[in-house]
């Protein structure tokens, strides 16, 4: 029990973005040292621990202490610049530029067996397999930054083997609807699996999933923030050549695109993981941002919705956008908990959290309600089953996360309990987007 305090209160004090890991272990040292001292004078171990933490000092007051007296260590850490611990910097930034370097060659070797981007059959494979010469880079460094056991290497290499035999041996038809729906599919699988070697093979646990939802979201700034700066770079480079007479664009399109926009994967990742302190403090800023947005939207469309008396398109198109909405809203949801503090009393943001979740689910309901009624109507299909089932996964992990919601609200459960629903219905998705790879062509006789 005293552990578990002492964990939490280590998690709590790390958050900070002014305080180094290395400052947490000093102070961790003082608060053991307080806690023999008190439970040696007759204390039990929650009093101690309570008096204890108070001595230490108050968190926020120490958290200002610590960011002037170290403020230019702060800033060597924005700007990314290597300083204590320096060896391990340069050493995490060779494993992940070589990795990087590795996945923009890989991108290309192809090519030397006659495989272009340019040909129909050509552009379908290299569409086919895109998740393929990219994750396992990223996994890899995951994996080795978490030193992750030999058998969870052997483990994530035989899934990206099997993955890889799956995609390129399954006798699709070209641009059939099962193979649109597996090349949908193929990256979440394989990102959740990155998840296991990002858990250091501890995926069970829910505080490691969870940190891996934070990463993933932060992993997807930075990947923004790189391809506009790449975007630009590109325009610039064509650009000058063009003022010198020379054409730019072919090379740019051929080399620099593709192996930039998969090298960058690597690259994200690495600085998510080595600004992992300071990059935190992004998740509360874009949920309260995005959080209001995203329900007035929901609100405006639900009102008009019940204004006009319409109903869902239920096109593959507009499918798509409701289930890249739907998802959206989870992953807000996410954000939201891997930022918030679980001891904190409900709250104006909660409330607003809810009413999002809420407004999500009644925006389900009713594009399940289209799909079935087409479903009746036209009889089943690839693209029907795939939405009817990814819509149901999504009602019910929305359902869950609205009645724990009212739950928290009125006081009758712990914030707790929404973290470890979200976290345990990760494999959820895993599972289902393994069915629709390998499962849906078969079922559906490869079309």
């Amino acid at each position: 029990m005293l552990e578990e305090r002492i964990a939490e209160w280590r998690a709590y004090l790390g958050r900070r973005q002014a305080i180094h890991a290395v400052d947490v272990d000093e102070l961790e040292d003082h608060l053991r040292n307080q806690l023999s001292d008190l439970q040696a004078a007759g204390l039990d171990e929650e009093e101690a621990f309570l008096i204890a933490v108070k001595r230490i000092g108050d968190l926020e007051t120490l958290s200002q202490e610590y960011a002037r007296e170290y403020s230019e260590r702060l800033w060597k850490r924005l700007v990314v610049t290597p300083g204590v611990g320096g060896g391990e910097w340069n050493r995490e930034a060779t494993v992940a530029v070589g990795l990087a370097v590795a996945a923009g060659v890989a991108i290309k070797v192809p090519e030397f067996f006659g495989v272009r981007w340019d040909g129909d059959m050509g552009t379908m494979f290299y569409v086919r397999n895109l998740s393929l010469f990219v994750l396992p880079f990223l996994t890899a460094f995951l994996a080795w930054k978490r030193a992750l056991p030999s058998g969870g290497w052997a483990g994530l290499g035989g899934a990206f083997v099997a993955a890889a035999l799956v995609m390129n041996l399954t006798p699709f038809v070209h641009e059939g609807h099962t193979q649109v729906l597996a090349i949908m599919h193929l990256p979440m699988a394989l990102w959740i699996a990155a998840g296991v070697a990002y858990a250091g093979g501890q995926w069970r646990d829910p505080r490691q999933r969870m940190n891996y939802v934070r990463f993933s979201g932060e992993w997807f700034i930075y990947y923004v923030l790189i391809a506009l700066g790449g975007g630009a770079l590109m325009g610039i480079t064509m650009v000058l050549f063009g003022a010198a007479g020379l054409n730019a664009e072919s090379f740019v399109a051929m080399w620099v695109l593709p192996c930039g926009a998969v090298g960058a994967v690597v690259i994200a990742g690495w600085l998510v993981e080595a600004k992992q302190s300071v990059i935190e403090n992004m998740a509360p800023v874009l949920t309260m941002i995005f959080t209001p947005l995203f329900t007035l939207m929901l609100l405006a469309f639900l009102g008009t919705m019940a204004w006009t008396g319409s109903g869902i398109n239920v096109e593959r198109e507009i499918l798509i956008g409701f289930d890249l909405l739907l998802v959206v809203v989870v992953g807000l949801h996410l954000f939201s908990i891997s930022a918030r503090d679980p001891h904190a009393e409900p709250g104006f943001f909660d409330k607003l959290q809810f009413l999002l979740v809420v407004c999500a689910l009644l925006v389900d309901a009713m594009a399940l309600w289209a799909i079935l009624a087409r479903i009746t109507e036209f009889g089943f299909s690839p693209n029907r089953v795939a939405a009817l089932g990814e819509n149901l996964i999504l009602l019910a992990n929305l359902g869950g996360a609205a009645a724990l919601y009212a739950l928290f609200l009125r006081g009758r459960r712990g914030f707790a309990s929404m973290e470890r629903w979200q976290t345990g219905f990760l494999p959820v998705y895993l599972v289902w987007a393994v069915v629709v790879v390998v499962l849906f062509p078969m079922i559906f006789g490869f079309v």
